[in-house]
């Protein structure tokens, strides 16, 4: 059964390994001209991207490097001074072979001089798929290359991870094959690849229906919707928002108060100890206190979705998150209530959405294990909880092994109380009716639109409040199908 919530998500998917061998498979019958076309395409988009120079094409020996001969041999036909630098010849009768047999250009030595001689080198050495130390030779024959472009990923770049085995050079872009892979978004990996642009073979229906099974994607528009604004709408129909604040921190839930009312929450609701209340309604006019005890708030049960942790003290989440458990709300943990459970981590089972940074993750679950896909997809199954592990490269795991990759962010939100908007916003759209995955999901974009918006108009260097303004423009920008950072180069 197909796990894509939209058809149009389809474009979002990411490949791990395992499912580009599942696509080989599916398609080894048409391999040759599958591996015409990938090296045809990348010449197209090498085209697009750079004006004729004199470039050297170096190949290992895997279908890396059949692509690159062919890539080659098609950019020599468009009037290209080409020559192939081949690190070790491909085994005889491979496909590979076969295509390298295919050029009959220049060879040159695999060598440091050979690359700086060039203007562009063109790295089809090893895929997505290496999974051993990058050799010393390859690390200083591409340290020598003025411009690199990558086929698949860069050589030395682990494509299910991003991290790097050996001294990996930076790529001023890499062409995917059908389908981006994880490494090009997570970091270092993404800082490497430079731009990205996806190439479409028009792959068998066989092949592409493995896509379909696929459970990660790139977070963007299509693979969740926010609910649009219709003629019957109330305020309670676009759903109430509940955050608990603290009696000396009182900012952090402040942030989290205006985030959910600036996205489009119908009612947002401040619950304060009594000696606190008066600070919050000085601090903002257009806060609603309630300054009663938990159990007297839980009591409305139109007060479902509740946000704890951002301004709290251990004590305060002690008092608080144990009586929302209780009473089966939908809860989004962050900041104190993230401290509280650290080292403990399994008394956040029955919240909804965690949203820990990659400190307060290590504090729960100790030194992380693996990359940071496998170590958050484990704590969702671990807890049943949404996790949102917060960095330039936000991975939202679900506790049934679904994973999305953002990008779609800014530096500019490297800020205290960031954290506690994104918070806000996750209240909001769970109110709203979205499932657990997609709100975090939806929500980690329009913070990420937000703070871009921000960004443009000050320079790069926001503080929270200057999210508020932008987030009703994200949210409109996320009702529509964004372009999104890379490219793709679509098959004739």
């Amino acid at each position: 059964m197909s796990c894509f919530p939209y058809q149009e998500a389809l474009s979002q998917v990411l490949l791990a390994p395992e499912d580009t061998r599942r696509m080989d498979h599916a398609m080894a019958s048409t391999l040759p001209v599958i591996m015409e076309r990938a090296g045809m395409m990348a010449a197209r988009a090498v085209c697009q991207h750079v004006r004729p120079c004199r470039a050297l094409v170096a190949c290992g020996p895997g279908n890396n490097g059949g692509d690159g001969h062919v890539l080659a041999r098609h950019l020599a036909e468009r009037g290209w001074p080409v020559s192939v630098a081949v690190l070790h010849p491909s085994e005889p009768g491979s496909l590979a072979d076969r295509m390298a047999k295919r050029w009959h250009g220049p060879v040159v030595a695999f060598t440091q001089e050979e690359a700086r001689r060039a203007d562009l080198v063109i790295d089809a050495v090893f895929g997505a798929g290496m999974n051993r130390s990058l050799p010393e030779c390859v690390e200083d024959f591409f340290a020598a290359a003025r411009q690199i472009i990558a086929i698949d990923v860069p050589s030395g770049l682990d494509g299910a991870t991003g991290a790097c085995s050996g001294r990996v050079a930076a790529c001023r872009m890499t062409i995917a094959l059908i389908r981006k892979r994880p490494g090009h978004l997570l970091e270092p990996g993404r800082s490497l690849c430079g731009e990205v642009v996806c190439v479409d073979l028009a792959a068998p229906a066989a092949a592409m229906i493995q896509m379909e099974s696929v459970r990660l994607w790139e977070n963007a528009p299509g693979l969740w919707r926010l609910p649009a604004q219709r003629p019957g709408d109330h305020k309670y129909r676009r759903g109430v928002v509940s955050i608990c604040g603290g009696a000396a921190m009182h900012g952090a839930a402040l942030f989290a108060f205006e985030a959910a009312r600036h996205v489009g929450a119908g009612l947002v609701r401040l619950t304060v100890p009594a000696e606190a209340a008066t600070l919050y309604r000085l601090a903002s006019p257009a806060a609603i206190v309630d300054a009663q005890p938990m159990e007297q708030a839980l009591e409305d049960e139109r007060r479902h979705v509740w946000v704890c942790g951002p301004g709290l003290c251990p004590e305060e989440v002690e008092r608080t998150l144990p009586c929302l458990q209780k009473s089966g709300r939908t809860i989004v943990a962050d900041a104190g209530a993230l401290s509280w459970a650290a080292g403990h981590p399994e008394r956040l089972k029955g919240v909804s959405v965690m949203t820990p940074h990659m400190g307060e993750f290590s504090r729960l679950f100790g030194q992380m294990e693996g990359s940071r896909l496998e170590a958050a997809r484990r704590a969702a199954a671990r807890l049943g909880v949404v996790v949102v592990l917060k960095g330039a490269d936000t991975v939202i795991a679900a506790p049934d092994g679904r994973l999305s990759i953002n990008v779609h962010a800014t530096p500019a939100l490297a800020i205290a109380g960031a954290g506690d908007v994104l918070s806000g916003l996750v209240g909001a759209f769970l109110a709203a009716g979205l499932p657990a995955w997609e709100a975090a999901a939806a929500a980690v974009w329009v913070h990420g639109e937000a703070g871009r918006r921000a960004a443009r108009r000050k320079a790069g260097w926001i503080v929270p409040e200057d999210l508020f303004g932008e987030l009703g423009a994200a949210r409109h920008a996320a009702s529509k199908r964004p372009e999104g950072d890379s490219v793709c180069v679509r098959a004739e």
